[in-house]
């Protein structure tokens, strides 16, 4: 047993992370969750006010982080993600040297993926009952890739595959081609869902709503073009990745004015590390997410029976 100074930090209000199961009563729309390493901890805080209020989209897509927080949303298991990240941050087997060494990535997924102490088991059954789709980026056509049940044998490849994030880990492969972080190519898909024909659309920020990002192209692809050498078009897309999403952060602000979409921003910037460790600053990025979440419920409640 690990002495007791040894033991990873972990969170130490995670009594108060609220628990439990939906019910299987979902509603006609698709959630799109951005991604963002552990500002996705916000992400969590508004899924559990979400699922705790009823809010049940029949589709879920996420990208990057958002795939993982996706992933128990689909599943129904409130405070499952929060759980996760606030209790074992801090654990080796998760985050850092030893999930490099293991995973070939910053992130151990088999570790999450496997039996966590403390943690309950990944409801597959209620996973399969909705639409649960991932995006990812292949590396050969440097372009998203949106994975479901319906076109993947194993579903934990496609969310290992869209939150590997490029630069510091090694692609994922599937059926004998390669894939990244879709961030790398869709960092928001909102409009995979309306091209799917959903006309109710959540998007969960993990950004504000005046945040743009760097578009430094040319030092970007000084960079790309020599790690991903092998694919030159990735290459070219991923120095180009802030660019496009600044794109598409207009677009989204022109849909939400037009009411097609209902946006769900932190209510200020999220200023934390990408890999932060702090659970303490984690634990009140959920709560601030949750709060977030409820203070636009009337709103949201509002655009989805309008």
């Amino acid at each position: 047993m690990a002495l007791p100074f040894l033991k990873p930090k972990e969170y130490d209000k995670l009594d108060e992370i609220p628990t439990g199961d939906i019910k299987n009563k979902y509603i006609d729309a698709c959630i799109v969750i951005e991604g963002g390493a552990f500002r996705g901890v916000h992400t969590s805080g508004v899924l559990d006010c979400l699922m705790l209020n009823n809010i049940n989209c029949k589709c879920v897509i996420g990208v990057s982080a958002g795939s993982l927080n996706g992933l128990n949303y689909a599943s129904g298991q409130i405070g499952r993600g929060a759980r996760i990240n606030l209790k074992y941050r801090n654990n080796k087997n998760y985050v850092g040297l030893r999930s490099i060494w293991k995973n070939k990535g910053v992130i151990g997924f088999n570790f999450i993926f496997g039996d966590m102490e403390g943690i309950e088991t990944l409801n597959l059954k209620r996973l399969y009952e909705r639409r649960f789709v991932c995006v990812t980026t292949n590396l050969e056509e440097a372009k998203p890739v949106y994975f479901d049940k319906n076109n993947i044998n194993n579903i934990f490849d496609s969310v290992r595959a869209s939150s590997t994030l490029p630069y510091v880990s090694l692609p994922v492969e599937i059926e004998g081609k390669h894939y990244l972080d879709g961030g790398c190519t869709d960092r928001i898909p909102y409009e995979w869902a309306i091209n799917e024909g959903y006309e109710k659309i959540i998007v969960v920020r993990t950004r504000d709503k005046n945040f743009r990002a760097n578009e430094n192209v040319e030092r970007k692809y000084s960079l790309s073009k020599r790690l991903y050498a092998k694919y030159p078009e990735f290459a070219v897309k991923l120095s180009e990745t802030d660019k496009l999403y600044n794109e598409q952060i207009e677009k989204l602000i022109k849909l939400e004015e037009e009411r097609r979409v209902f946006v769900i921003y932190p209510s200020e910037p999220i200023d934390i590390p990408m890999l932060e460790k702090n659970v303490d600053t984690l634990g009140e990025l959920y709560k601030r997410g949750y709060d977030d979440c409820q203070n636009i419920l009337e709103a949201l409640k509002i655009y989805l029976n309008s």
